[in-house]
């Protein structure tokens, strides 16, 4: 009986990979708009239209922000899941 060979398959990355300043950028602006209940623009990883909303809380066991929309729903995204923070004109 012959032996199955396996062929080493790649993953597909969860996120793209950045740096830790991109990261720590990011957990700033994050800060920011908690602090200052301001309204931003989330862009997010596999998800086709970005989000608007306010950070309404950061848990650091999970890594979860949760950004409450404008019509008062709770969207928990995944910190790494973040590309890019913009504000509303």
């Amino acid at each position: 009986m012959a032996a199955k060979t396996k062929t080493p398959t790649k993953k597909e990355s969860k996120q793209p990979e950045r740096d830790k300043f991109d990261l720590e950028e990011i957990a700033n602006s994050l800060t920011e708009a908690m602090q200052g209940n301001q309204t931003k623009v989330f862009t997010i990883y596999k998800q086709e239209d970005s989000l608007s909303g306010t950070v309404s809380k950061m848990d650091a066991n999970t890594k979860l922000i949760h950004i409450k929309d404008k019509y008062m729903n709770i969207h928990k995204v995944h910190i790494l899941d973040i590309l890019k923070i913009l504000d509303i004109d």
